[in-house]
Order: C-alpha cells, then sequence, then structure tokens
C-alpha cells in the first residue's frame, strides 16, 4: 500500500489488501483469489502468468510514449490508483476509523463505567456473574410460526431461571442471503406463560420473503454499554 501515495501501480496477487483494491484501472492482479497451499503446478502456472502479464502489458503500457515521451496510458492508471485507492488504503485512513469507531468510543465507555466511583462498572459486574450463575438453566419451549398476509409471525415460549428479563434479549435470526448481512430481528416480551415460573411468551414478525426455517430464535445477553459478544459471550440457540 506504501506505493500508492509514491505514482506506483501494483501487479500483485489476489490476496490481502489488493484482493479488495483491484480494478483493471488501477493495475494487474494475478491468480484467482483462492487458497492453493504448496501446490507446484499452480506456483508454475502463475510464474507463466506473471512473465506474460509482464511481457505483454506491464512493460509495453510503460514503453508507448507520445511525441513528448509521456507514458500517456502508464500515467493514466497511476493517476486513477492514486485518486481512488490513496484515501481508502492508507495508514491516516485506518488511524482515523480506529479512533473514530474504537478509540474514542471506548475513553468514552471507560469514562461512564469510572463515573460514580464505579456505580456502573459494579452493576455490569453484577450482571455478568447472574448470567455466568443462570444460563445454563435458560431454556426455550414450544416455537410456534404462522403465515399471515406477507409476515411470519413466531412466537417461543422462554424460560429464564429467574433471570432478570431486562439482563437478556431474544431475537430470530437468519443469515444474510445474496452478500447482504444477517438478520436480527429482536422478539418482544408477550406476556408471563401461566402456571409456569419465570417462563414468558416473546413475538415477532419477519417478512415472508424469505422461508420461515431461515430463521433460528436465540438468547443473548443484553446490558447497556457492555460489547456483546466481546464481553459477554453467552448465546442460546433454540435446538
Amino acid at each position: 500500500m506504501k506505493v500508492l501515495v509514491n505514482g506506483g501501480i501494483n501487479l500483485s496477487e489476489l490476496d490481502g489488501w489488493w484482493a479488495e483494491a483491484y480494478t483493471p484501472q488501477v493495475g494487474w492482479a494475478l491468480g484467482d483469489g483462492q487458497e492453493h497451499d504448496d501446490d507446484a503446478a499452480w506456483d508454475a502456472a502463475e510464474a507463466g502468468e506473471l512473465y506474460d502479464r509482464l511481457e505483454g502489458e506491464v512493460i509495453p503500457e510503460f514503453y508507448s510514449r507520445d511525441k513528448d515521451g509521456l507514458p500517456t496510458a502508464w500515467v493514466a492508471r497511476m493517476r486513477e490508483s492514486m485518486a481512488r485507492l490513496t484515501p481508502q488504503f492508507s495508514a491516516g485512513r485506518a488511524v482515523r476509523e480506529y479512533t473514530e469507531q474504537h478509540y474514542f468510543p471506548a475513553a468514552a465507555n471507560y469514562l461512564e463505567r469510572a463515573a460514580d466511583k464505579g456505580a456502573a462498572g459494579a452493576r455490569q459486574v453484577k450482571w455478568q456473574h447472574a448470567l455466568d450463575e443462570k444460563w445454563s438453566g435458560l431454556r426455550f419451549g414450544e416455537v410456534k410460526v404462522r403465515t399471515t398476509g406477507k409476515q411470519h409471525v413466531f412466537d417461543a415460549q422462554v424460560y429464564l431461571d429467574d433471570l432478570d428479563p431486562q439482563a437478556v434479549q431474544v431475537e430470530l435470526y437468519a443469515n444474510g442471503a445474496n452478500g447482504s448481512g444477517p438478520i436480527r430481528q429482536e422478539m418482544a416480551r408477550v406476556r408471563p406463560l401461566v402456571g409456569a415460573a419465570h417462563g414468558y411468551l416473546y413475538s415477532a414478525s419477519v417478512p415472508a420473503t424469505r422461508p420461515a426455517t431461515d430463521y433460528t430464535p436465540r438468547i443473548i445477553p443484553r446490558c447497556p454499554g457492555v460489547a456483546v459478544p466481546l464481553e459477554a459471550p453467552h448465546i442460546l440457540w433454540r435446538g
């Protein structure tokens, strides 16, 4: 990446940052972006590809000059690389994003936990101890699904073993489709279950554009100011 700001053009394997950055307008790529371990035949094939790319594309473009002796195609690619990639693939961008997205929030979170002689931090420790003590007793009961119109409606019986319902989040989870992120739909606590200690009915609706079987209820920890699952990795899937 250091070469970008100096006008260098990359010719590299499609791995690491180059797999994300490469387009034909900014440089050249080798390989298919897949892992091939120590395959001698693949190494030989890529070596041949490298020599062909140098001989047929890279070197001719560099030495193809206009009447003023300038390699215009090379300079155009160089400028495109600098303009498009330098702002994105640079230490400055990385440090700025780490600072804004991680360091500042972490500092603010520390101040919040330390305020009032650490009252918030003490509450979070108490919450974590309750999770550790009671998590093994959490379970799902019956889960019913009905489709009404364009919605799947899930009703799930959840037993929390005397754990405060505010200490957890019950949600429907589905893997992402077509490159999108996962779907996480929080389930609302509707009412206590009649005749069941610490049992509750949770409900949620999701669009019926995907099969109901794509969704699975699960329980995860919830506490303001706590990074889940980094600080609380508990999770219970409905089997």
